[in-house]
């Protein structure tokens, strides 16, 4: 890292992390904190629900609650930490006039957790469990009500079984074809 920068965690109103974000950006475009604060971000990972057999992806925060703040020690203090923290729906620095960095394992930690959601791509947010009760919507078992054997979260795949003629039969699907019965 050039000039040795540090992380910190600044405690923020959930559900506001975004929009303080945004707000911090604009206030290092305005002024001079550019040369101390080089990096915000809000830890969020990838995730989808499936709603009528679509796959609708979304972010979810990873810690609600908090934004991370990427800054070099020597010339983030006073006034910069004092600005953010007199931020609308800003709580405050973890210790709070004098931040304390995160240690540099907690840091890598967070941002791999947030590095693996981006390859990983997206997990399933309600998932799938074995002996759950499921519709089937889409294929030739359409409209068909059976109960999961087996699920494979790397293919995206159930065995479902479905009683038909009285007889309980395997039916493999992917988890675009069934719906959650509620």
């Amino acid at each position: 890292m050039s000039e040795d920068k540090r992380w910190y965690s600044l405690r923020v109103i959930s559900g506001k992390e975004r929009k303080i974000k945004e707000r911090i950006e604009l206030e290092i475009s305005r002024s001079k904190w550019g040369e101390a604060v080089t990096q915000i971000l809000v830890p969020t990972e990838k995730v989808y629900k499936i709603r009528n057999g679509k796959k609708v992806i979304s972010e979810r925060n990873i810690l609600p609650g908090y934004i991370l703040v990427e800054a070099v020690p020597g010339r983030f203090s006073g006034e910069i930490v004092q600005a953010i923290a007199n931020i609308p729906n800003v709580i405050h620095f973890l210790g709070k006039t004098n931040p304390i960095p995160m240690r540099e394992s907690e840091a890598n930690r967070m941002l791999g957790k947030v590095d693996e959601s981006q390859d990983m791509g997206e997990s399933l947010i309600e998932p799938f469990i074995v002996g759950e009760t499921v519709k089937i919507i889409d294929g030739p078992f359409s409209e068909f009500i059976g109960d999961i054997q087996e699920v494979n979260e790397e293919k995206k795949k159930l065995k479902v079984i479905v009683k038909i003629f009285g007889r309980g039969t395997e039916v493999e699907l992917n988890f675009m074809q069934v719906d959650k019965t509620s």
